[in-house]
């Protein structure tokens, strides 16, 4: 049987291969014609057009397989059963006794490691290369402004607001922070012409560095700001020596993903930045984020039950032709994510419980799945 598995196995990984560059081929042709000027104007300035469009795309594949990757090990193995009952190998392996399971154990086995691998990518890689995936083709050097998307801060109340973002050194052009009554003893606006944002350091807490203090130039010269319990809200050059004259320091645990990206930065956060900005005190994120946290720990359960949706059929059918494999794969799929994406609206907007809402695909179509799972066995 080993000789069986490795031509299995050979024929699913082929036909895996062929899907996913056929799929990202095609992505990338359309993406690269519509933004082809984009690319030429970078060219010009940093050289070497042939090289960027590979480095940009390199790494949108990469997410392009993430978002991917559970359809196409659905496909391959449906259309490596397709394959062998074309050829009526699978007949020929049945009539020596071999149980179908058996048969189709390798393909398995081959899509339960890509589910899981997927998973480890979304978790391990994509967070290390999350600015590359977010870098659009009219931003290819990340030194073009995004717009900001305004922030508050639970802890101290400050609204965190401005012009534009920079994601080279986590800048905001232009910030405009409005601070609440209690701070507001010199101005309710503190605006500068730039601000950084500061990783905690030592005995530092995080925050934004704003220089070249515009307003309330007062501010400049007093004490710092400080909340009811004695926490300092915004730290002036008056008590901290390593400030200079014109800068001031709006402490925040409001990290610049959050800013800069919205509601976008959860796409390739890890379950662990996931976990640990839901309980940060300083923002208050949206039912959606807890959906995604959900559905992200679920996500190779969900991958596996879609593929034993679509299987069986290809199997129980006896189908010899591509094509229909081709329509079960289109009908399961459509059906499936219908659900999902269903399912993760209602709980994103919090009309049912983010629970609820990732599991609701694995609870509508597990029985389903594991009833299917017969002709399998036999």
């Amino acid at each position: 049987m080993r000789t069986i598995d490795r031509y299995l196995l050979w024929q699913f990984f082929q036909v895996f291969m062929i899907c996913f560059l056929s799929l990202a081929g095609l992505y990338i042709v359309i993406d690269a014609f519509s933004k082809l000027d984009n690319f030429l104007d970078h060219a010009r300035e940093h050289g070497n057009l042939a090289a960027t469009m590979a480095r940009h795309y390199g790494f949108q594949s990469l997410a392009f397989f993430n978002r991917t990757s559970g359809v196409l090990a659905l496909a391959a193995a449906m259309f490596t059963v397709t394959w062998i009952q074309r050829h009526n190998e699978m007949t020929a392996l049945l009539a020596a006794g071999i149980p179908r399971l058996r048969v189709l154990r390798p393909v398995l086995i081959a899509c339960v490691m890509i589910a899981f691998g997927a998973a480890a990518a979304r978790e391990f890689i994509l967070p290390g290369i999350r600015h590359e995936l977010r870098v659009d083709a009219r931003n290819l050097s990340g030194e073009l402004q995004l717009d900001l998307h305004s922030r508050y801060d639970n802890v101290t109340d400050i609204l965190l607001a401005g012009s534009k973002a920079v994601v080279a050194g986590q800048k905001i052009t232009s910030p405009s922070f409005i601070l609440p009554p209690p701070l507001a003893k010199y101005g309710k606006q503190l605006a500068a012409e730039e601000a950084k944002f500061v990783e905690a350091s030592g005995g530092r807490p995080s925050g934004y560095l704003l220089s070249k203090v515009k307003t309330p130039a007062a501010l400049l010269s007093s004490p710092s700001l400080t909340l009811a319990d004695g926490s300092i809200a915004v730290a002036t050059p008056q008590d901290v020596p390593w400030l200079e004259p014109d800068q001031v320091f709006v402490v925040s645990r409001v990290s610049f993903e959050l800013l800069a990206s919205g509601a976008e930065w959860r796409d390739f956060a890890s379950l662990r930045e996931l976990a640990t900005e839901l309980r940060n005190p300083s923002t208050e994120l949206g039912p959606d984020v807890r959906v995604a946290v959900h559905t992200r720990v679920l996500q190779p359960l969900l991958d596996i039950t879609l593929l034993m949706l679509g299987l069986p059929l290809v199997v129980s059918s006896g189908a010899r032709n591509p094509f229909i494999a081709i329509g079960y794969c289109l009908t399961v799929v459509t059906a499936f994510f219908l659900v999902s994406l269903g399912a993760q609206s209602l709980g994103g907007t919090g009309l049912i419980s983010p629970v609820l809402a990732a599991w609701a695909p694995l609870v509508s179509f597990g029985p389903i799945a594991v009833g299917m799972c017969d002709p399998l066995r036999s």
